[in-house]
């Protein structure tokens, strides 16, 4: 299995991160990659998470892999983390659009939380179609994000790009994306 996170100005959640990481490193080998190999910029550090934080951060699987070095071929699972710079920096990733394609036509298993949602919205087909046109996403809602300050400054809305592509989408609170995470 490998994370896939992403190198934003945004960050990744450390809840969201000590969530997926935890849930999955019990059941698979982990793999965590980033465009470039840049290490992992962490959003909303609290009390309740910064010891994990630093003892991630000291262990030999916390220097992130390349995203552009990762063969889909190798793992057998796909997990993105609640990212907020998700929708600036994966939506448009070609590397990750050929991973996603690749996890796609071999029916593997794939799991976007909260904002990392926007990341699935760079694989398309050869005819210009959505990898996942028929399928049912949730994410944050358009009601949540026109709340937030860089609102304006959004390349995609994801709720709009996943209707317009011929799937479905049920918005959810951003509150709800910080607190719990359905796999």
């Amino acid at each position: 299995c490998f994370l896939k996170l992403l190198d934003s100005l945004s960050g990744v959640s450390a809840q969201s991160f000590l969530h997926c990481f935890t849930l999955t490193s019990s059941a698979f080998n982990l793999q965590v990659a980033t465009p470039g190999g840049k290490s992992i910029d962490f959003v909303d550090v609290n009390e309740s998470n910064m010891r994990w934080i630093q003892d991630f951060r000291m262990k030999s699987y916390a220097n992130p892999a390349k995203l552009e070095s990762i063969d889909g071929a190798r793992y057998h699972a796909l997990l993105i983390p609640n990212c907020p710079g998700a929708m600036t920096d994966l939506a448009n990733s070609g590397y990750l659009a050929k991973i996603l394609q690749h996890f796609s036509t071999e029916n593997k298993p794939i799991c976007a939380v909260g904002h990392g949602v926007a990341a699935l919205c760079c694989a398309t087909n050869e005819d210009k179609s959505w990898v996942f046109q028929g399928y049912s996403l949730t994410g944050p809602s358009v009601y949540e994000l026109v709340r937030q300050p860089n609102f304006a400054s959004l390349s995609i809305i994801v709720e709009d790009f996943v209707k317009d592509s011929g799937a479905t989408f049920s918005g959810m609170s951003l509150l709800l994306s910080r607190t719990s995470h359905f796999v």
